[in-house]
């Protein structure tokens, strides 16, 4: 447990590691490349581990050498083992890999966390079997542990649900272009996280693989092609950089996260608008992106693409004046925790109102008081709530070292910028 003492004079730049999103997907497209690739500033984190190891036991080498990652990419060529691939409860890891291990010689098992095993993903599975690969629930209750028979696949046509993970279609397109006759999926219900989606693609398409898509309805990747090796960068992480912004926010100072850009893909990066909209200051430079705090008002806003930064949205509510709705993020029920139950629970467990909907939060601003936070062994409540603390004394954070799921250093460089 760590307690998190009030400072009201945070002022400065900090710098958040490589993006969790990109890393998976950089490992595993760099697994299936023609030859080596370098990759700078990858995330080191628990769920990246869990993705290396993973693709280790399908046969890639890696290793580590002047700061970057060397992965001995196999063009698809993969096998398994005999001892199952354990993903802990990395969500990104298990659900990516689930459509990459099709593609290796021999049966895998994919398993995980007993919080793992609650988390759906006969969605993905059902794709797969329309390809006629055998994929399957182990326990016949669509959840993991699967059982995936892997050998070489032929493909053709898809469909897949998309409305309770973007990854299940991201796992789809990363594995196409190494069929025989590429993939035409056939996107059923609307796409949850979009700009997930887009990350994948733009991975894709830096490494050489072409597609065409029709928004999020269809996309069709030819088969037979080449990841391209060479060398990658991963720009930060805009979910990190969230909870910075947030701090300047409820403390009404300037905050900048170095490295990240307005450009970017990731979806995340919007949250800087959203607090503008709530009454912040944002300056977009060339080296980064500050965030001045201001009086703060409730919103109305749709997070329906950047579900991650809800509980961090939620903590700054806790601040505001009025009511915040947040929208369009039903999916978050089945995250690390049930993030929309866990958020509400521990800002009332602070003195602030909330009712839970059935695809959102509405949090009721007032005067938050101290408390000890559950993380319920998951990383962005306890970095969330974590900004709570530097308005609010008494601020306990239980299970802090959950954070290494994500982001390893962050209680580093939280102290980094309270002590300047």
């Amino acid at each position: 447990m760590i307690e998190i003492k009030p400072t009201l004079t945070l002022k400065g730049e900090v710098a958040v590691p490589g993006s969790k999103s990109y890393s998976h997907r950089i490992l595993i497209a760099s697994a299936l490349s023609n030859g080596i690739c370098r990759i700078e500033n990858l995330l080191d984190s628990e769920d990246t581990r869990l993705t290396r190891s993973g693709l280790r036991q399908m046969g890639i080498a890696m290793e580590e050498k002047n700061g970057q990652i060397i992965v001995h990419g196999k063009n698809g060529l993969l096998a398994h083992g005999e001892d199952p691939i354990y993903l802990g409860n990395s969500g990104t890891s298990m659900r990516l890999l689930t459509g990459i291990a099709a593609l290796g010689q021999g049966k895998c098992r994919l398993t995980g966390t007993d919080r793992m095993h609650q988390r759906p993903i006969q969605d993905l599975l059902d794709a797969l079997n329309l390809l006629g690969i055998d994929a399957r629930s182990e326990n016949g209750n669509g959840c993991p542990p699967v059982l995936i028979q892997g050998g070489e696949i032929r493909g053709g046509r898809t469909r897949i649900k998309s409305n309770v993970s973007s990854q299940y279609l991201s796992s789809l397109l990363l594995m196409a272009p190494k069929t025989g006759q590429g993939l035409s999926i056939e996107v059923s219900a609307d796409v949850v996280s979009k700009p997930y989606v887009d990350m994948t693609v733009d991975i894709m398409t830096r490494m050489g693989i072409v597609l065409e898509r029709d928004g999020y309805r269809e996309f069709n990747v030819p088969g037979g092609q080449v990841y391209r090796s060479g060398t990658y960068y991963v720009e930060p992480d805009c979910s990190q950089a969230g909870y910075f912004w947030a701090m300047a926010a409820v403390t009404g100072n300037r905050i900048k996260v170095k490295g990240v850009n307005a450009n970017t893909r990731q979806g995340d990066v919007r949250f800087a608008e959203v607090l503008k909209q709530m009454g912040c200051r944002v300056d977009y430079e060339a080296d980064g992106i500050a965030v001045t705090g201001g009086p703060l008002k409730g919103i109305t806003v749709d997070m329906g693409n950047m579900p991650d930064i809800v509980p961090t949205l939620g903590v700054v509510a806790a601040f505001a004046q009025g009511e915040t709705v947040i929208q369009n993020v039903a999916h978050l029920k089945e995250k690390e925790s049930n993030r929309l139950a866990a958020t509400s629970a521990e800002l009332n467990r602070i003195g602030i109102s909330t009712e839970v909907q059935d695809a959102g939060l509405i949090v009721k601003g007032g005067t938050p008081h101290g408390g000890t936070i559950k993380t319920y062994d998951d990383h962005r409540m306890a970095m969330s709530f974590s900004v709570a603390g530097l308005r609010v004394p008494g601020i306990f954070i239980e299970d802090e070292h959950c954070v290494e799921k994500s982001f390893p250093t962050f209680w580093e460089v939280f102290h980094d910028l309270c002590t300047k």
